[in-house]
Protein backbone atom coordinates (compact mmCIF):
# COMPACT_ATOMS: atom_id res chain seq x y z
CA UNK A 1 0.00 0.00 0.00
CA UNK A 2 1.37 3.69 -0.55
CA UNK A 3 2.97 5.56 2.16
CA UNK A 4 1.44 8.90 3.52
CA UNK A 5 3.06 11.75 4.90
CA UNK A 6 2.89 13.07 7.91
CA UNK A 7 -0.84 14.77 8.62
CA UNK A 8 -0.25 18.89 9.44
CA UNK A 9 -3.79 20.54 10.65
CA UNK A 10 -4.18 23.73 8.65
CA UNK A 11 -4.98 26.18 11.54
CA UNK A 12 -8.30 28.33 11.60
CA UNK A 13 -5.49 31.26 11.14
CA UNK A 14 -4.89 30.58 7.07
CA UNK A 15 -8.76 31.62 6.25
CA UNK A 16 -8.29 34.59 8.13
CA UNK A 17 -5.24 36.05 5.97
CA UNK A 18 -2.21 34.45 8.02
CA UNK A 19 0.42 32.47 6.64
CA UNK A 20 -1.01 28.93 5.40
CA UNK A 21 0.67 26.19 7.07
CA UNK A 22 1.64 22.68 5.71
CA UNK A 23 -0.90 20.95 4.46
CA UNK A 24 -2.01 17.26 3.70
CA UNK A 25 0.00 15.39 0.80
CA UNK A 26 -1.19 12.30 -0.95
CA UNK A 27 2.05 10.26 -2.51
CA UNK A 28 1.22 8.76 -5.80
CA UNK A 29 -0.90 11.61 -8.05
CA UNK A 30 1.25 14.61 -6.43
CA UNK A 31 -2.77 16.49 -6.49
CA UNK A 32 -3.22 18.29 -3.42
CA UNK A 33 -6.15 17.59 -1.41
CA UNK A 34 -7.68 19.40 1.24
CA UNK A 35 -10.05 18.97 3.98
CA UNK A 36 -12.63 21.50 5.13
CA UNK A 37 -15.69 21.50 7.51
CA UNK A 38 -17.99 22.76 4.83
CA UNK A 39 -16.90 19.75 2.43
CA UNK A 40 -19.43 16.62 3.49
CA UNK A 41 -17.79 14.64 5.76
CA UNK A 42 -19.60 11.25 4.37
CA UNK A 43 -18.57 12.08 0.84
CA UNK A 44 -15.22 12.61 1.94
CA UNK A 45 -15.76 8.80 3.35
CA UNK A 46 -16.63 7.45 0.16
CA UNK A 47 -14.10 9.27 -1.49
CA UNK A 48 -11.28 7.96 0.75
CA UNK A 49 -12.06 4.08 -0.28
CA UNK A 50 -10.61 5.03 -3.96
CA UNK A 51 -7.35 7.61 -2.70
CA UNK A 52 -4.25 5.86 -3.88
CA UNK A 53 -5.66 3.46 -5.96
CA UNK A 54 -4.87 2.35 -9.23
CA UNK A 55 -7.97 2.88 -11.16
CA UNK A 56 -7.20 0.34 -14.03
CA UNK A 57 -8.45 -2.21 -12.10
CA UNK A 58 -12.09 -1.01 -11.98
CA UNK A 59 -12.57 -0.05 -15.84
CA UNK A 60 -14.33 -3.34 -17.02
CA UNK A 61 -17.01 -2.47 -13.88
CA UNK A 62 -17.16 1.11 -15.16
CA UNK A 63 -17.71 0.04 -18.39
CA UNK A 64 -20.62 -2.41 -17.40
CA UNK A 65 -21.94 0.88 -16.03
CA UNK A 66 -24.55 2.88 -17.67
CA UNK A 67 -22.88 5.66 -19.65
CA UNK A 68 -24.46 8.30 -21.25
CA UNK A 69 -23.30 7.11 -24.54
CA UNK A 70 -25.39 3.77 -23.69
CA UNK A 71 -27.92 5.79 -22.28
CA UNK A 72 -28.48 7.62 -25.28
CA UNK A 73 -28.20 4.74 -27.69
CA UNK A 74 -30.54 2.53 -25.63
CA UNK A 75 -32.87 5.30 -25.53
CA UNK A 76 -32.51 5.43 -29.31
CA UNK A 77 -33.11 2.26 -29.97
CA UNK A 78 -36.65 1.72 -27.91
CA UNK A 79 -39.72 0.29 -29.10
CA UNK A 80 -43.18 0.11 -28.26
CA UNK A 81 -44.32 -3.38 -28.99
CA UNK A 82 -47.16 -4.91 -27.53
CA UNK A 83 -46.79 -7.94 -29.48
CA UNK A 84 -44.90 -9.42 -26.35
CA UNK A 85 -41.00 -10.64 -25.98
CA UNK A 86 -40.93 -13.78 -27.83
CA UNK A 87 -42.35 -12.15 -31.37
CA UNK A 88 -39.64 -8.81 -30.90
CA UNK A 89 -36.81 -11.60 -30.13
CA UNK A 90 -37.95 -12.96 -33.22
CA UNK A 91 -38.30 -10.17 -35.04
CA UNK A 92 -34.89 -8.52 -33.69
CA UNK A 93 -33.22 -12.02 -34.49
CA UNK A 94 -34.22 -11.95 -38.57
CA UNK A 95 -33.00 -8.55 -39.03
CA UNK A 96 -29.47 -9.48 -37.17
CA UNK A 97 -29.51 -12.56 -39.24
CA UNK A 98 -30.23 -10.30 -42.65
CA UNK A 99 -31.60 -13.53 -44.50
CA UNK A 100 -32.32 -12.48 -48.09
CA UNK A 101 -35.65 -13.65 -48.81
CA UNK A 102 -38.25 -11.56 -51.69
CA UNK A 103 -38.64 -8.30 -49.79
CA UNK A 104 -42.16 -6.61 -51.60
CA UNK A 105 -43.25 -3.50 -51.01
CA UNK A 106 -46.87 -1.57 -50.76
CA UNK A 107 -47.73 -1.68 -54.35
CA UNK A 108 -46.42 -4.88 -55.24
CA UNK A 109 -46.87 -7.31 -52.24
CA UNK A 110 -50.85 -5.81 -51.15
CA UNK A 111 -52.23 -3.43 -53.28
CA UNK A 112 -51.86 -5.83 -57.24
CA UNK A 113 -52.51 -8.61 -54.30
CA UNK A 114 -55.83 -7.25 -53.28
CA UNK A 115 -57.11 -5.51 -56.52
CA UNK A 116 -56.35 -8.55 -58.82
CA UNK A 117 -58.85 -11.06 -56.01
CA UNK A 118 -61.26 -8.13 -55.68
CA UNK A 119 -61.55 -7.75 -59.85
CA UNK A 120 -62.22 -11.25 -60.34
CA UNK A 121 -65.18 -13.37 -62.02
CA UNK A 122 -68.23 -11.49 -60.26
CA UNK A 123 -67.05 -8.51 -62.44
CA UNK A 124 -67.47 -9.86 -65.35
CA UNK A 125 -69.34 -13.03 -65.59
CA UNK A 126 -72.46 -11.97 -62.99
CA UNK A 127 -72.38 -8.19 -62.25
CA UNK A 128 -74.49 -7.82 -65.14
CA UNK A 129 -77.34 -10.55 -63.75
CA UNK A 130 -77.05 -8.89 -60.56
CA UNK A 131 -78.45 -5.59 -61.88
CA UNK A 132 -80.48 -6.87 -63.96
CA UNK A 133 -82.05 -8.48 -61.27
CA UNK A 134 -81.76 -6.14 -58.20
CA UNK A 135 -82.16 -3.39 -60.43
CA UNK A 136 -79.64 -0.65 -60.24
CA UNK A 137 -80.93 0.69 -56.81
CA UNK A 138 -80.81 -2.07 -54.93
CA UNK A 139 -77.62 -3.52 -56.40
CA UNK A 140 -75.77 -0.26 -55.58
CA UNK A 141 -77.23 -0.72 -52.07
CA UNK A 142 -75.68 -4.41 -52.22
CA UNK A 143 -71.83 -3.15 -53.23
CA UNK A 144 -72.07 -0.64 -50.86
CA UNK A 145 -72.70 -2.53 -48.17
CA UNK A 146 -70.26 -5.06 -49.37
CA UNK A 147 -67.84 -2.71 -49.56
CA UNK A 148 -68.27 -0.64 -46.78
CA UNK A 149 -68.06 -3.50 -44.32
CA UNK A 150 -65.15 -4.70 -46.15
CA UNK A 151 -63.51 -0.73 -45.21
CA UNK A 152 -64.38 -1.21 -41.52
CA UNK A 153 -62.46 -4.54 -41.37
CA UNK A 154 -59.51 -3.32 -43.26
CA UNK A 155 -59.44 0.00 -41.26
CA UNK A 156 -59.81 -2.47 -37.41
CA UNK A 157 -57.18 -5.11 -39.22
CA UNK A 158 -54.59 -1.39 -39.62
CA UNK A 159 -54.84 -0.53 -36.68
CA UNK A 160 -53.48 -4.25 -35.62
CA UNK A 161 -50.76 -4.06 -38.11
CA UNK A 162 -49.65 -0.69 -37.05
CA UNK A 163 -49.90 -1.68 -33.64
CA UNK A 164 -46.28 -3.97 -33.39
CA UNK A 165 -44.46 -6.54 -35.36
CA UNK A 166 -46.45 -8.35 -38.16
CA UNK A 167 -44.35 -11.89 -39.07
CA UNK A 168 -45.72 -14.93 -41.72
CA UNK A 169 -49.10 -15.73 -40.86
CA UNK A 170 -50.95 -12.07 -41.39
CA UNK A 171 -54.26 -11.77 -40.26
CA UNK A 172 -54.44 -15.20 -38.63
CA UNK A 173 -51.66 -13.64 -36.29
CA UNK A 174 -52.97 -10.35 -35.73
CA UNK A 175 -56.18 -11.77 -34.51
CA UNK A 176 -54.56 -14.49 -32.53
CA UNK A 177 -52.33 -12.03 -30.76
CA UNK A 178 -54.95 -9.73 -30.05
CA UNK A 179 -58.36 -12.05 -29.30
CA UNK A 180 -56.15 -14.47 -27.87
CA UNK A 181 -55.06 -17.70 -29.63
CA UNK A 182 -58.10 -19.88 -29.10
CA UNK A 183 -60.42 -17.36 -31.06
CA UNK A 184 -57.69 -17.00 -33.37
CA UNK A 185 -57.22 -20.43 -34.28
CA UNK A 186 -61.09 -20.87 -34.80
CA UNK A 187 -61.13 -17.87 -36.78
CA UNK A 188 -58.05 -18.65 -38.70
CA UNK A 189 -59.38 -22.21 -39.79
CA UNK A 190 -62.67 -20.60 -40.86
CA UNK A 191 -60.67 -17.99 -42.84
CA UNK A 192 -58.53 -20.64 -44.38
CA UNK A 193 -61.11 -22.37 -45.91
CA UNK A 194 -62.71 -19.19 -46.97
CA UNK A 195 -59.69 -18.96 -48.71
CA UNK A 196 -59.64 -22.05 -50.02
CA UNK A 197 -62.80 -22.41 -51.51
CA UNK A 198 -62.54 -18.94 -52.80
CA UNK A 199 -59.75 -20.36 -55.06
CA UNK A 200 -62.26 -23.10 -56.13
CA UNK A 201 -64.62 -20.43 -56.92
CA UNK A 202 -61.87 -18.72 -59.09
CA UNK A 203 -60.83 -21.88 -60.90
CA UNK A 204 -64.35 -22.93 -61.93
CA UNK A 205 -64.86 -19.16 -63.26
CA UNK A 206 -61.98 -19.74 -65.39
CA UNK A 207 -63.27 -23.10 -66.76
CA UNK A 208 -66.46 -21.31 -67.35
CA UNK A 209 -64.93 -18.55 -69.63
CA UNK A 210 -62.72 -21.11 -71.42
CA UNK A 211 -65.57 -23.68 -71.90
CA UNK A 212 -68.19 -21.05 -72.96
CA UNK A 213 -66.80 -18.32 -74.52
CA UNK A 214 -63.59 -18.96 -75.59
CA UNK A 215 -63.01 -22.40 -76.82
CA UNK A 216 -67.09 -24.85 -76.99
CA UNK A 217 -65.27 -27.13 -78.89
CA UNK A 218 -62.77 -28.13 -75.82
CA UNK A 219 -65.45 -29.26 -73.87
CA UNK A 220 -64.91 -33.41 -73.13
CA UNK A 221 -68.15 -34.50 -72.67
CA UNK A 222 -70.62 -33.18 -74.83
CA UNK A 223 -74.88 -33.57 -75.34
CA UNK A 224 -77.16 -33.09 -77.94
CA UNK A 225 -79.81 -32.80 -75.23
CA UNK A 226 -80.68 -29.28 -73.57
CA UNK A 227 -81.47 -31.52 -70.49
CA UNK A 228 -77.84 -32.59 -69.81
CA UNK A 229 -75.59 -29.78 -70.61
CA UNK A 230 -76.07 -28.59 -66.56
CA UNK A 231 -74.38 -32.76 -66.26
CA UNK A 232 -71.85 -32.37 -68.64
CA UNK A 233 -70.83 -28.60 -67.96
CA UNK A 234 -70.37 -30.48 -64.01
CA UNK A 235 -67.84 -33.50 -65.24
CA UNK A 236 -65.65 -30.71 -67.28
CA UNK A 237 -65.26 -28.44 -64.57
CA UNK A 238 -64.65 -31.95 -62.57
CA UNK A 239 -61.59 -32.89 -65.11
CA UNK A 240 -60.07 -29.18 -66.39
CA UNK A 241 -60.73 -28.14 -62.42
CA UNK A 242 -58.11 -30.57 -61.70
CA UNK A 243 -55.68 -30.18 -64.46
CA UNK A 244 -55.53 -26.50 -63.65
CA UNK A 245 -55.28 -26.90 -59.98
CA UNK A 246 -52.12 -29.16 -60.54
CA UNK A 247 -50.73 -26.26 -62.41
CA UNK A 248 -51.03 -23.26 -60.16
CA UNK A 249 -49.97 -25.79 -57.55
CA UNK A 250 -46.92 -25.46 -59.52
CA UNK A 251 -46.42 -22.24 -59.46
CA UNK A 252 -47.11 -21.49 -56.37
CA UNK A 253 -44.98 -24.92 -55.05
CA UNK A 254 -41.60 -22.71 -57.28
CA UNK A 255 -42.16 -19.77 -56.04
CA UNK A 256 -44.09 -16.41 -54.77
CA UNK A 257 -41.26 -14.31 -56.75
CA UNK A 258 -42.74 -16.01 -59.61
CA UNK A 259 -46.56 -15.98 -59.02
CA UNK A 260 -45.69 -11.97 -58.82
CA UNK A 261 -44.41 -12.41 -62.52
CA UNK A 262 -47.79 -14.07 -63.33
CA UNK A 263 -49.83 -11.55 -61.29
CA UNK A 264 -48.34 -8.59 -62.82
CA UNK A 265 -49.59 -10.17 -66.58
CA UNK A 266 -52.71 -11.04 -65.37
CA UNK A 267 -53.52 -7.47 -63.85
CA UNK A 268 -52.40 -5.65 -66.69
CA UNK A 269 -54.90 -7.57 -68.23
CA UNK A 270 -57.86 -7.09 -66.24
CA UNK A 271 -56.96 -3.11 -66.29
CA UNK A 272 -57.31 -2.86 -69.83
CA UNK A 273 -60.46 -4.86 -70.05
CA UNK A 274 -61.79 -2.13 -67.63
CA UNK A 275 -60.68 0.05 -69.44
CA UNK A 276 -62.16 -1.49 -72.59
CA UNK A 277 -65.63 -0.96 -70.24
CA UNK A 278 -65.63 2.39 -70.12
CA UNK A 279 -64.54 3.20 -73.59
CA UNK A 280 -67.29 1.17 -74.78
CA UNK A 281 -70.06 2.31 -72.86
CA UNK A 282 -68.72 6.28 -73.94
CA UNK A 283 -68.83 4.93 -77.75
CA UNK A 284 -72.42 3.41 -77.63
CA UNK A 285 -73.27 7.53 -76.55
CA UNK A 286 -73.07 7.94 -80.36
CA UNK A 287 -72.63 4.75 -82.15
CA UNK A 288 -74.40 1.62 -80.08
CA UNK A 289 -72.88 -1.86 -80.84
CA UNK A 290 -75.44 -4.35 -83.60
CA UNK A 291 -76.64 -6.65 -80.59
CA UNK A 292 -80.55 -7.85 -81.40
CA UNK A 293 -83.03 -9.57 -79.03
CA UNK A 294 -85.66 -11.44 -80.65
CA UNK A 295 -89.03 -11.12 -78.55
CA UNK A 296 -92.44 -13.02 -78.44
CA UNK A 297 -94.73 -10.76 -77.16
CA UNK A 298 -93.09 -9.64 -74.24
CA UNK A 299 -91.12 -12.73 -73.73
CA UNK A 300 -87.35 -12.64 -74.02
CA UNK A 301 -86.51 -16.15 -77.09
CA UNK A 302 -83.74 -17.97 -77.03
CA UNK A 303 -81.44 -17.67 -80.25
CA UNK A 304 -79.42 -21.31 -80.13
CA UNK A 305 -81.83 -23.21 -82.03
CA UNK A 306 -83.23 -20.31 -84.69
CA UNK A 307 -81.20 -17.40 -86.31
CA UNK A 308 -84.06 -15.37 -88.15
CA UNK A 309 -86.42 -13.70 -85.81
CA UNK A 310 -89.48 -14.09 -87.68
CA UNK A 311 -92.34 -16.02 -88.15
CA UNK A 312 -92.37 -16.45 -91.80
CA UNK A 313 -90.27 -14.51 -94.95
CA UNK A 314 -90.84 -13.77 -98.44
CA UNK A 315 -88.98 -16.12 -100.55
CA UNK A 316 -89.50 -15.55 -104.47
CA UNK A 317 -92.69 -13.83 -104.05
CA UNK A 318 -93.81 -16.40 -101.94
CA UNK A 319 -94.34 -17.34 -98.01
CA UNK A 320 -92.05 -19.31 -95.96
CA UNK A 321 -92.33 -19.99 -92.33
CA UNK A 322 -89.11 -20.29 -90.79
CA UNK A 323 -87.22 -22.18 -88.17
CA UNK A 324 -88.74 -20.33 -85.34
CA UNK A 325 -92.27 -21.77 -86.66
CA UNK A 326 -91.72 -24.83 -86.29
CA UNK A 327 -90.33 -24.49 -83.31
CA UNK A 328 -93.78 -23.52 -81.82
CA UNK A 329 -95.75 -25.36 -84.44
CA UNK A 330 -96.04 -28.81 -85.06
CA UNK A 331 -95.19 -28.58 -88.88
CA UNK A 332 -94.01 -26.16 -91.01
CA UNK A 333 -97.22 -25.01 -92.95
CA UNK A 334 -99.25 -21.85 -92.86
CA UNK A 335 -102.61 -24.01 -91.79
CA UNK A 336 -100.19 -26.01 -89.03
CA UNK A 337 -101.72 -26.09 -84.88
CA UNK A 338 -99.41 -23.84 -83.21
CA UNK A 339 -98.72 -22.47 -79.58
CA UNK A 340 -101.92 -20.16 -78.27
CA UNK A 341 -99.36 -17.46 -77.14
CA UNK A 342 -97.02 -17.64 -80.53
CA UNK A 343 -100.66 -17.44 -82.63
CA UNK A 344 -101.56 -14.34 -80.45
CA UNK A 345 -98.58 -12.25 -80.64
CA UNK A 346 -96.23 -10.58 -83.18
CA UNK A 347 -92.01 -11.27 -83.13
CA UNK A 348 -90.68 -8.61 -82.43
CA UNK A 349 -86.27 -7.55 -82.66
CA UNK A 350 -84.86 -4.88 -80.43
CA UNK A 351 -81.46 -3.84 -79.59
CA UNK A 352 -79.93 -5.33 -76.44
CA UNK A 353 -77.36 -2.29 -75.93
CA UNK A 354 -79.12 0.58 -76.76
CA UNK A 355 -76.60 2.86 -75.52
CA UNK A 356 -76.28 5.16 -72.25
CA UNK A 357 -78.08 8.11 -74.25
CA UNK A 358 -81.53 5.68 -74.99
CA UNK A 359 -82.87 6.24 -71.46
CA UNK A 360 -83.21 2.31 -70.28
CA UNK A 361 -81.64 3.59 -67.14
CA UNK A 362 -85.05 4.54 -66.14
CA UNK A 363 -86.59 0.95 -66.87
CA UNK A 364 -83.28 -0.55 -65.16
CA UNK A 365 -83.77 1.27 -61.78
CA UNK A 366 -86.65 -1.66 -59.91
CA UNK A 367 -85.84 -5.25 -59.48
CA UNK A 368 -87.75 -8.03 -61.04
CA UNK A 369 -86.91 -11.27 -58.69
CA UNK A 370 -88.62 -13.75 -59.83
CA UNK A 371 -88.91 -18.05 -58.99
CA UNK A 372 -86.97 -20.75 -60.97
CA UNK A 373 -88.35 -21.45 -64.09
CA UNK A 374 -89.76 -17.96 -65.04
CA UNK A 375 -90.12 -16.45 -68.58
CA UNK A 376 -87.55 -13.13 -68.34
CA UNK A 377 -89.86 -11.05 -69.93
CA UNK A 378 -89.76 -7.12 -70.83
CA UNK A 379 -91.09 -4.63 -68.77
CA UNK A 380 -93.59 -2.40 -70.73
CA UNK A 381 -93.83 -4.51 -73.80
CA UNK A 382 -96.97 -5.62 -75.45
CA UNK A 383 -98.12 -8.93 -74.60
CA UNK A 384 -101.91 -10.88 -74.83
CA UNK A 385 -102.03 -13.78 -72.71
CA UNK A 386 -104.06 -16.80 -73.87
CA UNK A 387 -106.11 -19.30 -71.80
CA UNK A 388 -103.64 -21.99 -71.79
CA UNK A 389 -100.37 -21.97 -70.65
CA UNK A 390 -99.23 -25.63 -71.27
CA UNK A 391 -95.50 -26.64 -72.96
CA UNK A 392 -94.11 -23.84 -72.01
CA UNK A 393 -90.93 -26.06 -70.47
CA UNK A 394 -90.07 -27.42 -74.14
CA UNK A 395 -90.66 -24.13 -76.11
CA UNK A 396 -86.93 -21.84 -77.18
CA UNK A 397 -87.68 -19.29 -73.93
CA UNK A 398 -84.94 -17.91 -71.49
CA UNK A 399 -85.82 -19.04 -68.15
CA UNK A 400 -84.46 -18.52 -65.04
CA UNK A 401 -82.28 -21.09 -63.16
CA UNK A 402 -82.82 -19.99 -59.67
CA UNK A 403 -85.14 -18.32 -57.68
CA UNK A 404 -83.67 -14.51 -56.77
CA UNK A 405 -83.99 -12.26 -54.01
CA UNK A 406 -81.93 -9.60 -51.61
CA UNK A 407 -79.77 -12.12 -49.64
CA UNK A 408 -79.31 -14.50 -52.38
CA UNK A 409 -77.73 -11.69 -54.65
CA UNK A 410 -75.91 -10.39 -51.46
CA UNK A 411 -74.24 -13.61 -50.90
CA UNK A 412 -73.56 -14.38 -54.60
CA UNK A 413 -71.70 -10.87 -54.92
CA UNK A 414 -69.79 -10.91 -50.88
CA UNK A 415 -67.37 -13.12 -51.88
CA UNK A 416 -65.66 -10.66 -54.61
CA UNK A 417 -64.83 -8.31 -51.96
CA UNK A 418 -63.33 -10.81 -49.63
CA UNK A 419 -59.82 -10.51 -51.01
CA UNK A 420 -59.15 -7.56 -48.94
CA UNK A 421 -56.52 -10.17 -47.30
CA UNK A 422 -55.24 -10.89 -50.44
CA UNK A 423 -51.84 -8.77 -49.06
CA UNK A 424 -51.78 -9.25 -45.19
CA UNK A 425 -51.51 -13.06 -46.09
CA UNK A 426 -47.71 -12.43 -47.47
CA UNK A 427 -46.87 -10.18 -44.55
CA UNK A 428 -43.80 -13.04 -44.54
CA UNK A 429 -42.34 -11.37 -47.85
CA UNK A 430 -43.03 -7.76 -46.89
CA UNK A 431 -40.43 -5.62 -46.08
CA UNK A 432 -42.62 -3.23 -44.16
CA UNK A 433 -45.92 -5.30 -43.31
CA UNK A 434 -46.80 -2.20 -40.56
CA UNK A 435 -47.08 0.29 -43.35
CA UNK A 436 -47.74 -1.74 -46.53
CA UNK A 437 -50.59 -3.34 -45.14
CA UNK A 438 -52.63 -0.53 -44.15
CA UNK A 439 -51.88 1.53 -47.22
CA UNK A 440 -52.09 -1.30 -50.11
CA UNK A 441 -55.47 -2.75 -48.45
CA UNK A 442 -57.21 0.58 -48.26
CA UNK A 443 -56.39 2.07 -51.61
CA UNK A 444 -56.96 -1.45 -53.17
CA UNK A 445 -61.32 -1.44 -51.65
CA UNK A 446 -61.29 2.49 -53.07
CA UNK A 447 -60.19 1.49 -56.10
CA UNK A 448 -62.29 -1.53 -56.53
CA UNK A 449 -65.44 0.24 -54.83
CA UNK A 450 -65.17 2.78 -57.64
CA UNK A 451 -65.40 0.35 -60.65
CA UNK A 452 -67.74 -1.83 -59.31
CA UNK A 453 -70.06 1.09 -58.45
CA UNK A 454 -69.49 2.67 -61.66
CA UNK A 455 -69.86 -0.12 -63.40
CA UNK A 456 -73.30 -1.19 -62.14
CA UNK A 457 -75.04 2.72 -63.32
CA UNK A 458 -73.41 2.54 -66.47
CA UNK A 459 -74.42 -1.18 -67.50
CA UNK A 460 -77.93 -0.28 -66.18
CA UNK A 461 -77.62 3.15 -68.30
CA UNK A 462 -76.48 0.73 -71.66
CA UNK A 463 -77.98 -2.44 -71.41
CA UNK A 464 -81.50 -3.85 -71.89
CA UNK A 465 -83.06 -5.44 -68.74
CA UNK A 466 -83.80 -8.84 -71.04
CA UNK A 467 -80.23 -9.07 -71.44
CA UNK A 468 -79.09 -8.33 -67.70
CA UNK A 469 -80.93 -10.88 -66.20
CA UNK A 470 -79.93 -13.29 -68.85
CA UNK A 471 -77.37 -15.40 -66.96
CA UNK A 472 -75.82 -17.50 -69.76
CA UNK A 473 -76.47 -15.38 -72.80
CA UNK A 474 -79.09 -17.35 -74.01
CA UNK A 475 -80.87 -14.27 -76.04
CA UNK A 476 -77.84 -13.86 -77.77
CA UNK A 477 -76.78 -16.86 -78.56
CA UNK A 478 -74.00 -17.57 -75.52
CA UNK A 479 -72.27 -14.00 -75.92
CA UNK A 480 -70.48 -12.16 -72.87
CA UNK A 481 -72.72 -9.40 -73.02
CA UNK A 482 -70.07 -7.09 -71.59
CA UNK A 483 -67.26 -8.56 -74.55
CA UNK A 484 -70.02 -6.86 -77.03
CA UNK A 485 -70.33 -3.63 -74.87
CA UNK A 486 -66.36 -3.58 -74.48
CA UNK A 487 -64.51 -0.81 -77.05
CA UNK A 488 -62.79 -1.97 -79.21
CA UNK A 489 -63.09 -6.12 -79.43
CA UNK A 490 -64.43 -8.40 -76.79
CA UNK A 491 -62.10 -10.77 -77.24
CA UNK A 492 -60.64 -7.87 -75.08
CA UNK A 493 -62.88 -8.93 -72.36
CA UNK A 494 -62.70 -12.63 -72.69
CA UNK A 495 -59.22 -12.52 -72.10
CA UNK A 496 -59.05 -10.39 -69.64
CA UNK A 497 -61.57 -12.71 -67.40
CA UNK A 498 -59.53 -15.39 -68.06
CA UNK A 499 -56.59 -14.17 -66.79
CA UNK A 500 -58.21 -12.34 -63.98
CA UNK A 501 -59.99 -15.39 -62.77
CA UNK A 502 -56.49 -17.32 -63.33
CA UNK A 503 -54.69 -14.93 -61.40
CA UNK A 504 -57.27 -14.46 -57.94
CA UNK A 505 -56.69 -18.28 -58.13
CA UNK A 506 -53.12 -17.88 -57.54
CA UNK A 507 -53.62 -15.12 -55.12
CA UNK A 508 -55.72 -17.63 -53.09
CA UNK A 509 -53.95 -20.91 -53.55
CA UNK A 510 -50.93 -18.53 -51.94
CA UNK A 511 -52.36 -17.41 -49.03
CA UNK A 512 -54.12 -20.56 -47.83
CA UNK A 513 -51.10 -22.28 -47.12
CA UNK A 514 -49.46 -19.65 -45.33
CA UNK A 515 -52.22 -19.39 -43.07
CA UNK A 516 -52.64 -22.99 -42.41
CA UNK A 517 -48.49 -23.10 -42.10
CA UNK A 518 -49.36 -19.75 -39.37
CA UNK A 519 -52.25 -21.60 -37.06
CA UNK A 520 -49.78 -25.50 -37.06
CA UNK A 521 -46.87 -23.17 -35.86
CA UNK A 522 -49.08 -22.20 -32.62
CA UNK A 523 -49.94 -25.35 -31.74
CA UNK A 524 -53.40 -25.17 -30.88
CA UNK A 525 -54.77 -27.74 -33.05
CA UNK A 526 -52.41 -30.69 -32.76
CA UNK A 527 -53.02 -32.73 -35.61
CA UNK A 528 -51.90 -29.96 -37.83
CA UNK A 529 -48.24 -30.37 -36.34
CA UNK A 530 -45.82 -31.88 -38.49
CA UNK A 531 -44.81 -34.21 -35.28
CA UNK A 532 -48.40 -35.18 -34.76
CA UNK A 533 -48.14 -37.00 -37.94
CA UNK A 534 -44.91 -38.73 -37.24
CA UNK A 535 -46.15 -40.28 -33.60
CA UNK A 536 -49.20 -40.87 -35.67
CA UNK A 537 -47.27 -43.43 -38.22
CA UNK A 538 -44.85 -44.55 -35.22
CA UNK A 539 -47.71 -45.74 -33.12
CA UNK A 540 -49.55 -48.05 -35.98
CA UNK A 541 -46.14 -49.34 -36.86
CA UNK A 542 -45.30 -50.31 -33.55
Amino acid sequence: PPTEAPVLARPPQAQRGARAPPYRALEGDGIPKESSPFINSAEMDRGNIYEGKNMALFEEEMDSNPMVSSLLNKIANYTNLTQGVVEHEADEDSKRKEIKTPRMGTFIGVYLPCLQNILGVILFLRLTWIVGTSGVLESFIIVFMCCACTMLTAISMSAIATNGVVPAGGSYYMISRSLGPEFGGAVGLCFYLGTTFAGAMYILGTIEILLTYISPSAAIFKTEDADGEPEDMLNNMRVYGTCIVALMAIVVFVGVKYVNKFALVFLSCVILSIFAIYAGVIKTAFDPPDFPICLLGNRTLSRRNFDICAKFIEVNNETVTTKLWSLFCDNRSLNATCDEYFNLNNVTEIQGIPGIASGVLIDNLWSAYTDKGSIIEKKGHPSITGTEETKIGGLPYVFTDIMTYFTMLVGIYFPSVTGIMAGSNRSGDLRDAQKSIPTGTILAISTTSFIYLSCIVLFGACIEGVILRDKFGEAVNGNLVIGTLAWPSPWVIVIGSFFSTCGAGLQSLTGAPRLLQAIARDGIIPFLQVSYFFQYFKCIYI
